[in-house]
């Protein structure tokens, strides 16, 4: 993808980021040399590479680079804490390491990688340590070695999710994987569109499947600059719609809310985008509309998963579009609704049942996890979790979700692995961890505590705990405490009846309020 737009178009705008801009040309040659020093530096093909950088031209350089050599991509979240990364490093066995130099400090605390390359700062690096810009600069030849790749076999990503024991899993995308969904949602998304000429604005981050594929390799495909933001920001949004006007932008519910309610998120400032994209969870209509009314362009609302690379479902651009659906199936992708408890008969038409998905996005499976990858995957078949119908004119919407999964504000956030840092607290009897709807990230992450007897704790307390053992994302916004939690009779504590109490709870809160 990137030398064939390199190829067609060497001149055009690549990247933009806060420090520098470059050609496809330019972007190139820094990719090809990286990868030289790479190689002479003894990367190998299969080797397994941890990139942790926000959205900017490191990451992507870095990223080319080790596709180029046969490696693989493991994506981690600079958010994330060290033994998060102490568990993405045992699992992948990653041997390389790349991010910016204000990661150092819990590299340090890490055993494991062999070589880390950082992108900027002043510290003096040792032995294994590497300054990217050296590495691309300092290389007096380019000389890339051949390397064969075997598109349905050789993985290019690892992209860590959730597991059911609270443990996250690295989906195992290949080559083909990534390649098929790119031009799936090129083919699907393209009317309207120019090669070259578009502007996308990259707020969803590169380290997320979801920005990997529908921002990176989808506009690096088309030939478009791609505006880099670190993180959304509305403020540093408006700021960057007025000075590079951007055509396009693939953004989350909360950042569509976040942008209605700038008071400079004016007709004219908005007026250069063209098509936004809408994912990770569903989109109130009442934004939708607001939004398109502003801006005059279109929200396409569609469907994805880790697991396929991630894009399954897409609505129509134009009038064929149904807000509120996910949409239909992509090209080559198949997709029905199952019985969510055999998974075997489809249901009829308008009922509820469990999405199933099968394509060449589909990925290999779960990195060295037999049981989940067949907890999963039948005959080519991927199993979602997710709950989903279809109308009579193939459109699908879901309903509801068979797993547990938190969505806040567009982060996957697993109860099993905040939990499991809740019972490591010496004063936590019992936990559960969920869900509760929020107008502005869609879902909060809430917990439930049981203290063990005698011991005071407080949200404080617990707050401060999680902060040092998991990503700001995942550490819960709204705490409770309670003598006992609800189980059955086994001792299974009852999430759903949890739930229901909790957010009946809230709802009478809100009300005394009032």
């Amino acid at each position: 993808m990137l030398d064939r737009s390199v190829k067609d178009y060497p001149e055009q705008t690549a990247v933009v980021d806060e420090r520098q801009e470059l050609t496809y040309g330019e972007l190139k040659a820094k990719v090809d040399r990286l990868a030289s020093s790479l190689h002479h530096n003894g990367f190998k093909k299969g080797e397994r590479a941890i990139l942790m950088f926000p959205n900017c031209a490191e990451y992507i350089i870095c990223y080319y680079a080790v596709l180029r050599l046969g490696g693989v991509v493991v994506q981690a979240n600079p958010l994330y804490q060290v033994n998060e990364l102490n568990h993405l490093l045992e699992n992948s066995r990653s041997s390389w390491f790349f991010s910016t130099r204000d990661q150092r400090e819990k590299m340090q605390k890490i055993s494991g990688i062999t070589k880390n390359v950082y992108s900027s700062g002043e510290q003096e690096l040792s032995e294994d340590e590497y300054d990217l810009y050296s590495l691309i600069e300092d290389i007096k030849m380019v000389d890339l070695p051949e390397v064969s790749i075997l598109p349905k076999q050789d993985l290019a990503v690892l992209q860590y999710t959730g597991g059911t024991t609270g443990k996250s899993k690295g989906v195992m995308l290949t080559h083909y994987n990534l390649v098929a969904n790119v031009y799936q949602s090129f083919i699907f998304t393209t009317k309207g569109l120019k090669r070259p000429g578009e502007r996308v604005l990259a707020v969803a981050p590169f380290f997320h499947v979801y920005g990997m594929t529908s921002g990176l390799n989808l506009s690096v495909l088309r030939a478009a600059a791609l505006i880099c933001m670190k993180k959304f920001d509305v403020d540093r949004f408006i700021q960057v719609m007025k000075k590079h006007k951007p055509t396009l932008f693939s953004g989350v519910p909360t950042m569509y809310i976040a942008i209605l309610d700038h008071p400079e998120a004016s007709a004219e400032t908005l007026q250069s985008i063209k098509r936004c994209i809408s994912g990770s969870a569903p989109l109130p209509l009442e934004i939708m509309n607001k939004f398109e009314e502003k801006t005059g362009s279109q929200i396409i609302e569609g469907y994805g998963l880790s697991e396929c690379s991630p894009v399954t479902h897409r609505n129509p651009v134009g009038d064929n579009r149904k807000p509120g659906s996910i949409g239909i199936p992509i090209p080559n992708t198949d997709a029905k609704v199952v019985d969510q408890f055999e998974g075997e008969e489809e249901v009829d038409l308008g009922g509820v049942g469990e999405l199933i998905i099968k394509g060449p996005q589909v990925m290999k499976g779960y990195w060295n996890n037999e049981v989940e990858t067949a907890s999963c995957m039948r005959d080519g078949w991927f199993y979602t979790g997710d709950l989903a119908t279809m109308d009579k004119d193939g459109y699908f919407y879901i309903v509801g979700r068979k797993k547990d999964l938190i969505i806040a504000s567009g982060y996957n956030v697993y109860p099993a692995e905040c939990e499991e840092v809740l019972y490591e607290h010496p004063n936590v009897k019992e936990a559960c961890v969920f869900g509760v709807p929020n107008s502005y990230r869609g879902e909060t992450v809430k917990a439930v505590i049981v203290p063990k007897e005698g011991v005071s704790l407080t949200e404080d307390d617990i707050k401060s705990w999680c902060n040092e053992k998991i990503a700001r994302y995942k550490v819960p916004k709204e705490i409770s405490f309670r003598d006992e939690l609800p189980k059955t009779t086994v001792g299974k504590v009852l999430r759903r009846k949890l739930v229901e109490q909790e957010v009946e709870k809230d709802k009478i809160g809100a009300k005394e309020k009032k």
